[in-house]
């Protein structure tokens, strides 16, 4: 077992690459399924969710070549198998794209129940199961396992409502309508910009997908998908979460975080300003910087173009500095707040009643021992803890590095004291015992 080592209140400063997108990444890699060849993707995120796809993947019967750190070669033409690996799976929530996929490209899939972050509650999957459902599938669980079956061997197109907005739904149902036989439509979509890098992969493929990033998706079914190349846009949340440590970290740190597309950042850089961070935006790259006390702001969020719920838990932790009380309501996900009592032991004063945190700004956090209870929040405690005075260790920090690459390293770069060690399991057992 790993955990973060962080020595805070020192400013940062310097040049940050961002990656892929990992929310992207994870669902274009099990879209390949639906590639009748060799699909070249660039600009992949070096992250654990990404080496669990990819191997599930391989189990399945695809090739996968490594051209390079950030480039792979899918070839799915000998899948052998709709079965996945039952421990693979649980690994993490995006398996849940594989049913979309299988489904469209044979008929048939067999995934075990998501895994991923646990955020003491329920995500659940009915609207995908709506979505699949409505193209001819039927759907049942059994044994851990999530099976889908077309008995004809081919999807159909529908018109299909979904209930609430769901990125993972809209996603899913778009893979496997690509191959289905007519048209579909799927309205009250999530607008998210993986949505469209999706959409915009499988039309480099060969499909016929209109309207990603609007409220009403129109697919034409087509016969066959062929091979291409591929590069996944860059990481709107791994973007924000840099921004987020130079307004935290200390005052007078600068950073320029690079390689983003600055439309995509709009709503966090609107609360990073109000909340008296200075952001430039030039080209691909943002300027971020903090030359004062942090200002109260209230947030809510909200689907895209709203502020994004991955993106809570570490503008959580700019509030607990800024002057004022400020409030946090979470719109998209129930049971978000674990992370809390992590922030408290730091010192920081935050009361929350169901979906809605008061946050109450101190003048400084204390470094103390934290554990992640999933991604975002780890995140959000790393910064907490490059902001606290003195020593900080971070457990549990596998969450983290599902979507963050390189964390430790690119910190480094910009000056922090932080590094990552390795424990032994019974020191593992005996804190989770005393917590």
């Amino acid at each position: 077992m790993t955990k973060y080592i962080v020595h805070g209140g020192k400013p940062l400063f310097g040049e940050v690459e961002i990656s892929g997108a990992k929310n992207a990444a994870v669902a274009i890699i099990p879209a390949a399924i639906l590639v009748d060849g060799v699909c070249r993707i660039e600009n992949i995120p070096q992250i654990s969710d990404v080496t669990a796809i990819l191997k599930i993947l391989e189990q399945l019967g695809a090739s996968i070549r490594s051209i390079n750190r950030h480039t792979v070669e899918i070839d799915s033409r000998h899948i052998h198998t709709t079965r996945t690996s039952y421990e693979l799976s649980r690994k993490l929530r995006a398996s849940y794209y594989l049913i979309g996929a299988l489904l469209g490209r044979f008929g048939r899939a067999e995934v075990a129940m998501p895994g991923g972050c646990n955020f003491g509650g329920v995500r659940p999957i009915d609207q995908h199961v709506k979505g699949f459902s409505a193209l001819g599938a039927g759907v049942t669980t059994e044994g851990g396992y999530i099976n889908a079956i077309v008995e004809s061997g081919r999807l159909t197109g529908a018109n299909i409502y979904l209930d609430v907005v769901s990125v993972g739904a809209t996603m899913n149902i778009m893979m496997a309508a690509a191959l289905a036989q007519g048209d579909t439509v799927i309205e009250n979509c999530a607008k998210e910009p993986h949505i469209v890098d999706l959409a915009n992969f499988l039309n480099s493929m060969g499909a016929d997908i209109r309207g990603a990033g609007t409220d009403t998706i129109k697919i034409r079914g087509v016969e066959r998908l062929s091979g291409g190349s591929y590069a996944i846009i860059p990481d709107q949340i791994e973007a924000g979460t840099y921004m987020v440590a130079a307004a935290v970290a200390a005052t007078g740190g600068q950073i320029l975080v690079k390689n983003i597309i600055p439309k995509h950042m709009d709503c966090i850089t609107a609360k990073l300003q109000e909340c008296g961070v200075e952001v430039e935006e030039q080209d691909d790259t943002l300027l971020v910087r903090r030359t004062a006390r942090l200002k109260k702001a209230n947030v809510k969020t909200l689907p895209y173009p709203g502020f994004p719920t991955d993106m809570q838990p570490q503008m959580t932790t700019v509030l607990t500095l800024a002057q004022g009380t400020s409030l946090v309501t979470e719109g998209v996900w129930s049971s978000r707040y674990r992370y809390v009592d992590e922030l408290k032991r730091m010192g920081a004063r935050i009361q929350v009643d169901d979906k809605t945190a008061v946050v109450e700004g101190v003048e400084k956090l204390t470094g103390a021992p934290i554990q992640a209870y999933d991604l975002r929040a780890g995140a959000a405690l790393v910064i907490a803890a490059l902001a606290a005075e003195g020593e900080s260790e971070i457990s549990n920090v596998q969450y983290i590095e599902r979507g963050y690459e390189d964390i430790i390293g690119k910190l480094r770069a910009l000056g922090a004291d932080i590094r990552a060690v390795e424990e032994p399991d019974e020191d593992v057992l005996s804190t989770a015992q005393i917590s």
